[in-house]
């Protein structure tokens, strides 16, 4: 499954075009390497979403097509979810 739209079935980001926004703007990656709107996404996979100050790192751990909005949090793992803080 591409990963914009993983990010939109999964409800981490709302939108499916907003997804392929921030992946433009080079704040997603996957296992480590910054990713484009059409890198694929696998179960097993560790992405990494920095959107402004907030880092979210989720491992997955389904991808279908669609799901209900109250289980969309069971596609993932969430890993990390922090802010970073300016000193």
């Amino acid at each position: 499954m591409r990963i914009d739209k993983y990010l939109k079935v999964s409800r981490l980001i709302k939108r499916r075009t907003v997804a392929k926004d921030v992946c433009v703007g080079e704040k997603i990656s996957i296992n480590g390497r910054t990713v484009k709107p059409s890198a694929e996404v696998k179960i097993g996979d560790r992405v990494i979403l920095e959107l402004g100050n907030h880092v979210i790192e989720v491992q997955v751990l389904s991808t279908p097509n669609s799901v209900k909005a109250n289980e969309a949090h069971t596609l993932y793992e969430l890993i990390r979810d922090e802010r970073k803080t300016e000193s």
